[in-house]
């Protein structure tokens, strides 16, 4: 482990840590046998000199991959240089010929491919990175080379990867000699097919593994002359038999068990079973199932493994009664029987389970109840002169049991592995073959070394070549021995160029001469004064300590050296500040003198200038005072005006203010005067009512006490609440045919009004062609003063009457077009003007009073309509309050009437109202406001049913998910898409119902669309629709009071990590543009309404958080899938070419096929990444959610 003896303060070196074994620091005291280091967590430790140990500081950054050149054999450089590697995703590294794996729990696919089986084909073992396949490389040549068979040990804990491994080796080993096919199928696919088999019967859960082997397996793989595969065998030993009986927690039993307890119901009643905690065997503990694991899938994988591997199902059934018979075998309990020492089964319950036993063993060993009681309850003794029967106690009968059980189930699994062997076939005229052991978790022995050697004697097939382990901290000393073995007597081992670019400034003048390499080393190590190493041809061999001893003299020469430097420089520094200082201190005085002549020059010019400034200064001072008196005059003159006509403005304008304000006083104080009615009408009615309930409470408290009173209550709750749903229902409707009358009556008022508008126009086009008419007739006729003064005053009456129509905008169009034809033939007589005017004046009254009679029309229609709104606002308070009520009396009716009280048909009629079902004639408690609506309330309701308008609702969901399943695109940067989902939601009031149907739907629109994974254009368009409608929602929706009633079925959106993004929105993300939900440029998040959300919103919410958390990983998923091949040739990259270089091609070439491998690599890692940002930008993700995939 090292020497701590040359070990000095500033010294690097490791030192224990309780929570990460090994941390490392520099000595800052040295106390005798006391060391104090200063650790770079920040933390100072006190420990003895001996249980530190130096540390490399020139070690490569990237580690080792042999650990037989670390510089310093101990146990923290060991697991540092694995802490590295394992950080550069490198698993594998060598020590001498033993591979060490660590698990990196996680499929590595790019390192096992073709590709990487084709690099490590033949190439010289330590030439490429470790890796599984280079042992297996060396095995398979040392075979044909040989001709001599090897075996590959696996070995580790439980979950080290040791079966993972071993298919790996297997794969690689069928790789180089060929695949043989028997029956259509290879010879490995037989080995890795009949895995699922011995796995259900020889795997178990342990507490580090869900899938943990529990016994050893050695696979033959058997090579014929030329180095094919022909055949194979596996042979097991080591069944952990224990734990048939006794299992301890939370591990588990053999998987058999559990998967036979899940079969189909009817295998489970022909073989009597049940849950897997009604069997003794099983329920020692709590651990009966798998995470992300169902057994009864498992099972019936097993039943097609079996299958394949040629067992029938004759066979097939009586394995699994045998099973079956364990698990009722142990649940036989004992107790004491009549006779001393003796035991019988204890009650009936074990009866049943020893007949059950025996009759699912009768059909393979002819096993009857009375011989299996004797076998278990009795001892027989055979002598050469009797057969001695002697009854055991029911402890001893207990024992009996647990081995008749191990025993059985021991042979069942060595009768499954000939059976195996047998179909998968061996080849008996092989002439070499290669083992690979497969030792099971070594974690549940109590002493490794004696577990290793009881191995070796098991094995006699060659050496053993290969070890993967996963080891803790302390699961170390194999491999540190290792290491001490293949360097026994000189750990230290170093080139001559490192060792003279390393040490050479202990002796400067040895390199300085024109020595050879080995001349200077050996000259170096002289100097020092070393004994016992060795001088090889290229390296130099150093004994244990002597390398921290030549770091601690080479330590001692650079701090000598810093020091002498230190001085040097110190003493220039000096010098140079005392030069400067002087070249200063000359420079100021210079300065100063040359300032005190320029103060006596400045004061010379400032006397001169004194005379001329008091010059200016008076007559300045003189034409100040002038021109302040002359803008004082103006001031006051303008200040006078101003205040005159600020007077008058003031006046006027509080006038007008005072009016403005009588007027909006009046209107407030009617409006507070209205708005306090209407409140102390609330609280009246809110009080009156509660009082009401509470006085109806205690005399319902008061008849509970008694059964008849009690039966009274619950009849009159149930009562109320059927007539309380009617009424909602009925409400409902009311404001349904209600929003459609109006919705009409607007509609042909609108028509109306269009029409009128139309009339309007054409009357002005004709009033405009009469008028130029008339114009041109004045013209044309004579020149008489009296009768053209006659038609111009008829013309001036026409236009005036013209722009009173105008104003009108309403009257007949008919009446007009003949007023038009009259107006339209010029007549030159007085005569006819006159009739013409008084014709066209009792016209005009005509349509006057028709226009008047329309406008009154229109106010009634208003009046009807706001009456109408009135009566909408209305139903809707009433509705409102009668559902706050009948959730009021249904958790009363609940609270008051226990369970053991309600008969059958009133928790039906409970469940009906809470269905929505019920209908109670009690129409005198809809109180409506005239005669009219009532007759209308009737007629609606029997005209229309419910049943259309839910036909109406799946036509228009139906249009809404045919509408969504289509790709629409984007509007500028807004997803289209989500902005129909929740304008409809929104319109449809989808949020506010108990019940629907429609966000299911929506869900599963979504999931048909992203089942094909690989399309990340479909994955993002998605990405983007379902973020920004999760926002929407997270914006809209609050929790109701009917959705806070029942919290124990909602899950909180904060458990994952897209909720607590969601939760902590306080705006719209950057880049999500929602403008188009308000139909406008300039709406957004924060003119959005919210909305009183009830569960099935909600849940819709969590399941919208959960699409939106699997779509963001699938695209992550992908994204890693497309760039880990890329990063594996770019970490390959110099592997390859220090590969070349030691094949013996120039270092230049090498280098320059590198950097170009290396280069494309990356090249195409960044085009990966540029096209999958482009397909995010284009379907406009919003940027958190791009930064976050990025990070």
């Amino acid at each position: 482990m090292g020497t701590p003896v040359n070990i000095t303060v500033g010294s690097n070196v490791w030192v224990e840590d309780h929570d990460i074994a090994w941390v490392d620091g520099q000595v800052s005291k040295i106390n005798g046998q006391d060391v104090e280091v200063e650790a770079t967590n920040g933390k100072k430790v006190v420990a003895k000199l001996s249980k530190i140990y130096p540390k490399d500081t020139e070690a490569p950054a990237g580690g080792v991959d042999d650990m037989t050149k670390l510089s310093y054999l101990h146990e923290p450089g060991v697991l540092q240089n694995l802490k590295i590697r394992y950080e550069l995703n490198e698993i594998y590294t060598y020590t001498g010929n033993i591979l060490i794996a660590i698990n990196p729990f996680q499929k590595l696919p790019h390192i096992y491919d073709a590709h990487m089986m084709q690099q490590y084909k033949g190439a010289p073992f330590g030439e490429l990175s470790p890796h599984v396949f280079a042992v297996a490389d060396v095995a398979y040549r040392a075979m044909i080379n040989e001709t001599k068979s090897n075996s590959i040990l696996v070995s580790g804990e439980s979950g080290a990867g040791k079966t993972e491994t071993t298919k790996m080796l297997m794969q690689y080993l069928a790789f180089l000699g060929g695949r043989v096919a028997t029956e259509g199928r290879t010879v490995e696919q037989q080995v890795l097919e009949s895995n699922p088999v011995l796995e259900a019967f020889g795997n178990a859960k342990t507490v580090r593994n869900n899938n943990s082997s529990r016994f050893g397996k050695f696979v033959e793989i058997q090579f014929d002359k030329s180095g094919r595969i022909s055949g194979a065998a596996i042979r097991t030993y080591l069944l952990e038999r224990s734990r048939v009986c006794q299992i301890n927690d939370p591990e588990r039993n053999y998987h058999c068990f559990y998967l036979l307890c899940a079969a189909p119901q009817e295998e489970i009643e022909k073989y009597k079973l049940g849950h897997p905690k009604t069997f003794h065997y099983l329920n020692q503990s709590k651990c009966f199932e798998l995470a992300d694991i169902s057994d009864s899938r498992e099972y019936l994988a097993t039943r097609r493994a079996m299958d394949i591997v040629g067992i029938s199902q004759k066979e097939q059934e009586a394995i699994f009664r045998v099973v079956a018979s364990i698990l009722h075998l142990g649940n036989i309990e004992f107790a004491k029987g009549k006779e001393v020492d003796s035991s019988v089964p204890k009650d009936d319950k074990s009866k049943f389970h020893l007949k059950t036993t025996a009759e699912l063993l009768m059909y393979g060993w002819r096993c009857d109840v009375g011989g299996l009681e004797d076998a278990l309850c009795k001892r027989v003794m055979i002598t050469p002169e009797e057969v001695i029967k002697r009854s055991l106690d029911p402890q001893s009968a207990t024992v009996s049991r647990d081995g008749l059980a191990k025993t059985i189930y021991s042979r069942l699994f060595d009768w499954l592995v000939d059976k195996i062997n047998n179909s998968i076939g061996q080849d008996s005229n092989s002439k070499s073959l290669i083992g690979v052991l497969d030792i099971y978790g070594f974690e549940s022995f109590k002493s490794n070394r004696n577990l290793g050697e009881s191995l070796l004697s098991l094995m006699k097939l060659g050496k053993i070549l290969f070890s993967p382990l996963n080891f803790f901290f302390k699961r170390v000393e194999g491999v540190l021995e290792a290491i001490r073995i293949s360097c026994a007597g000189y750990p230290t081992r170093r080139a001559f160029f490192e060792f003279i670019n390393r040490f050479s400034l202990l002796a400067p003048e040895v390199t300085e001469a024109n020595h050879d390499e080995k001349t200077v080393c050996q000259k170096i190590l002289e100097n020092m004064g070393l004994k016992g190493y060795q001088i090889g041809k290229t390296k130099v061999f150093l004994r244990a300590g002597q390398m921290a001893e030549l770091d601690a003299r080479r330590a001692q020469v650079l701090s000598n050296a810093a020091k002498t430097i230190q001085r040097r420089i110190r003493t220039h520094q000096a010098r140079k500040y005392y030069l400067a200082l002087r070249m200063k201190t000359i420079y100021v005085q210079s300065l100063w003198r040359g300032r005190l002549a320029c103060k006596l020059y400045h004061h010379l010019r400032r006397e001169a200038a004194a005379v001329k400034i008091q010059k200016n200064a008076r007559r300045y001072e003189a034409r100040k005072a002038y021109t302040k008196l002359q803008a004082s005059v103006l001031t006051l003159q303008t200040a006078l005006r101003a205040i005159a006509a600020l007077k008058e403005y003031s006046f006027r304008r509080r006038t007008k203010a005072s009016v403005i304000i009588q007027a909006r006083w009046r209107c407030h104080k009617a409006s507070s005067y209205y708005k306090r009615l209407r409140k102390g009408a609330i609280v009246t009615q809110c009080r009156w009512r509660g009082r009401l309930g509470r006085k109806e409470l205690r005399k319902l408290k008061m008849a509970a006490r008694e059964t008849g009173a009690l039966k009274e209550a619950k009849d009159k709750l149930e009562k109320r609440v059927e007539e309380l749903t009617w009424r909602l229902q009925l409400e409902k409707s009311l404001r349904t045919n209600l929003e459609e009358s109006k919705a009409q009556e607007i509609a042909k008022l609108q028509n109306s009004l269009q029409e009128m508008q139309g009339k309007v126009d054409e009357a002005n086009a004709v009033l405009v062609k009469e008028r130029e008419n008339a114009k041109k007739a004045v013209e044309e006729t004579p020149p008489v003063i009296k009768e053209t003064q006659v038609i111009v005053e008829d013309t001036q009456k026409v236009e005036s009457l013209t722009a009173e129509v105008e104003n009108l905008k309403v009257y007949n169009l008919s009446h007009l077009y003949d007023v038009a034809l009259a107006l339209h033939s010029p007549q030159t007589s007085l005569e006819s003007e006159k009739e013409k005017a008084d014709d066209f004046e009792r016209k005009y009254n005509e349509a006057q009073a028709s226009s008047e009679e329309r406008g009154k029309k229109l106010e009634d229609t208003e009046k009807k309509v706001r009456q109408l709104q009135e009566s909408l606002t209305r139903l809707e308070e009433k509705i409102t309050n009668l559902e706050s009520e009948n959730q009021v009396l249904r958790q009363q009716a609940v609270s008051m009437a226990p369970n053991k009280f309600l008969s059958g048909r009133s928790r039906s009629i409970i469940q009906r109202a809470d269905s929505g079902h019920i209908a109670v004639e009690a129409k005198t408690h809809v109180d409506m406001h005239s005669p009219s609506m009532n007759h209308r309330e009737s007629s609606e309701v029997e005209d229309k049913p419910q049943r259309s308008l839910n036909e109406k609702q799946q036509e228009n969901q139906e249009l809404l998910i045919r509408c969504i399943a289509q790709h629409l695109g984007f509007a500028g940067n807004r997803p289209i898409a989500a902005c129909i989902i929740y304008k409809c939601l929104l319109h449809w009031r989808s949020f506010e119902v108990e019940r629907t149907s429609v966000f299911d739907r929506i869900i599963q629109t979504i999931g048909h669309a992203i089942e094909t994974q690989d399309n990340n254009d479909v994955l993002a368009y998605w990405l983007s629709n379902a973020s920004t409608l999760l926002l929407l929602l997270q914006r809209t929706l609050k929790a109701s009071g009917a959705a806070g009633m029942a919290p124990q079925r909602r899950r909180s959106s904060s458990a994952t990590l897209f909720g607590r993004m969601t939760q902590s929105f306080r705006g719209a993300p950057a880049g999500v543009n929602l403008s188009l939900i308000n139909g406008s440029m300039s709406g957004g998040v924060d003119t959005l309404r919210q909305v009183e959300a009830k569960y099935p919103a909600l849940l819709f919410k969590q399941q919208l958080t959960a699409y939106v958390e699997k779509i963001y990983g699938m695209i992550r998923d992908n994204l890693k899938k497309e760039i880990s091949p890329l990063l594996g040739l770019c970490i390959q990259a110099p592997r390859t070419s220090r590969a070349s270089l030691v094949k013996g091609s120039s270092r230049s070439v090498a280098t320059t096929e590198a950097q170009k491998a290396l280069i494309a690599h990356w090249q195409g890692i960044v085009k990966s990444l540029g096209n999958f940002l482009n397909t995010l930008k284009a379907n406009h993700v919003p940027p958190f959610l791009v930064r976050k995939l990025f990070q």
